[in-house]
C-alpha cells in the first residue's frame, strides 16, 4: 500500500479500532479544513487537541507536523517527524520534512546530519528527493527524473521548493512552489497540493 494512502486511512482505521472517538475524528476533519483554508493556528490547536485524546494514535498525525512547521514549532515539528517514522519508516516525505524542521531550527548541515533513514519508497522521484536533502544530487537531476508525469513533477517542484527555502533561497523557493501549486496538479497532489497553495498564499 502506498505511504500516502496508508495515512490517510488513519482517520477511518482508528474508528474502526475503536481507537478514536468520534470527536477526536471530528477535530481531525476540522484541523486538515482549517489548514486547507490557512487557519493554520487553529489547525495546529485541533491538531494537538487530537493528539492529547488520543496519545496511541498521535505518531500517524504526519500533518500535523506540517502544520507545527508553518507556526514555527521546529522543535515539535521535529518531534512528529520523528514519530511518525515509526509506524511510516519507508516515507521520503517525512523525513524531508523532519529536514525542513531542523533546519529552521538549526542550520541546513545539521539537518543533513540528522535526515532520517528511509525504506524504499517507490514513488518517483522519492529516491532522488532524498539524495538531493543528502547532499547528492541538484534539484536539476530530480526534475529529470520526474519528467512528465503529474504526480512525480508535482512532489518534484513541492521538495524542491522546499529545500531551497532551507537554505535560504527564498526567490528559487517561491518559483517552485507557484508550479507545485498550479492547478493541474491539485488532484495529483492530493493534501500536499494543499499544502503548497498554503504555503504559496504565506510567501506572498
Amino acid at each position: 500500500m502506498p505511504v500516502r494512502l496508508l495515512t490517510l486511512l488513519f482517520c477511518g482505521v482508528a474508528l474502526a479500532q475503536n481507537r478514536l472517538p468520534p470527536d477526536a475524528a471530528g477535530l481531525y476533519r476540522q484541523a486538515q479544513d482549517d489548514f486547507r483554508a490557512g487557519r493554520v493556528k487553529q489547525s495546529v490547536e485541533a491538531f494537538d487537541r487530537v493528539a492529547a485524546m488520543v496519545p496511541d494514535g498521535a505518531p500517524m498525525l504526519w500533518q500535523r507536523g506540517i502544520a507545527l512547521y508553518y507556526v514555527g514549532r521546529y522543535e515539535d515539528c521535529r518531534l512528529q517527524f520523528e514519530s511518525h517514522r515509526t509506524v511510516n519508516p519507508d516515507d521520503v516525505e517525512n523525513a524531508a520534512w523532519h529536514y525542513l524542521c531542523v533546519a529552521r531550527q538549526s542550520t541546513p548541515a545539521k539537518a543533513r546530519a540528522a535526515l532520517l533513514p528511509v525504506g524504499p519508497d517507490p514513488r518517483m522521484p522519492m529516491r532522488e528527493i532524498y539524495r538531493l536533502y543528502r547532499g547528492e544530487l541538484k534539484p536539476a537531476d530530480v526534475l529529470s527524473v520526474a519528467g512528465t508525469r503529474e504526480e512525480a513533477l508535482f512532489s518534484a517542484h513541492l521538495y524542491i521548493a522546499m529545500w531551497y527555502e532551507a537554505q535560504g533561497l527564498r526567490a528559487d523557493a517561491r518559483r517552485h512552489f507557484a508550479l507545485a501549486a498550479e492547478p493541474r496538479f491539485e488532484n495529483a497532489g492530493g493534501y500536499m497540493w494543499d499544502v503548497a497553495t498554503v504555503h504559496l498564499k504565506q510567501m506572498k
